[in-house]
């Protein structure tokens, strides 16, 4: 879309949290900004044009003009991204999983473009972080996302005391997340380091067909038998 005298928009687009039908968990304004829009800030080229065919299949493979954005990209190349908007040209930020700038680098995009005077329109979409606090019947009045836990077996163990400290003092359900293949170690080490009593919530695959979001006590956890390999996973914590 070129408006010679207009500054393109950042249309921050969500994408499917894995292998599901767009149509369930994506509305129609996802599916009208791809039409439209050509130019993408991705994570990864590959897995977003298939992102973008399952969503829009008719849309043409050669029209699209991707920029990666990962841990690889240097800072300096982020105002480059960002050029085709005073083109009048609108650029769709995606996200891998998911919401843009949730726990993702796109946000540096959006700050950038708020610093230079282009309008961020954020899209509605799937929230790995909003869902698993619904269904986890935890406090959706207060609650704190901390992203990753230290990898140190010390740390992530004072990591964990302070969240559920944080939790009993505050009344605020503490979300984290983990590398997928390491799901099981932290199930395990949360229920060696948490107290009986703490509420654990634990929402894997959601909005797949093996979605599994449960909450139990601790004590309860160490009867369960799970397996989170490989399974993107949310882990809520809550000491009452």
């Amino acid at each position: 879309m070129n408006t010679k005298n207009l500054i393109g928009k950042l249309y921050l687009i969500p994408t499917t949290l894995g292998e599901s039908n767009p149509d369930d968990v994506l509305p129609q304004t996802v599916k009208r900004a791809i039409e439209f829009i050509d130019h993408y800030i991705v994570e990864n080229e590959k897995t977003a044009r298939k992102c973008i065919k399952s969503i829009k299949p008719d849309k043409l493979q050669s029209s699209l003009i991707l920029s990666t954005l990962n841990k690889y990209t240097e800072i300096a190349e982020h105002s480059e991204m960002l050029k085709p908007c005073f083109q009048g040209i609108n650029i769709g930020l995606m996200s891998e999983a998911g919401c843009p700038g949730i726990a993702d680098p796109g946000a540096a995009i959006a700050k950038l473009a708020h610093e230079k005077g282009i309008q961020v329109v954020p899209l509605v979409g799937p929230s790995s972080i909003l869902l698993a606090m619904m269904g986890s019947g935890m406090n959706g009045q207060s609650f704190a996302f901390n992203g990753y836990l230290p990898i140190d077996k010390s740390d992530k163990k004072s990591a964990l005391k302070t969240y559920e400290k944080l939790s009993q003092d505050k009344n605020q359900s503490q979300i984290f997340i983990e590398t997928p293949y390491r799901n099981n170690k932290l199930l395990e080490d949360l229920v060696q380091t948490l107290q009986p009593n703490t509420l654990l919530c634990i929402a894997a695959d959601i909005t797949l067909p093996t979605e599994y979001i449960k909450t139990f006590q601790v004590a309860d956890w160490k009867k369960v038998i799970i397996d989170l390999h490989n399974r993107p996973t949310i882990f809520i914590v809550h000491k009452i």
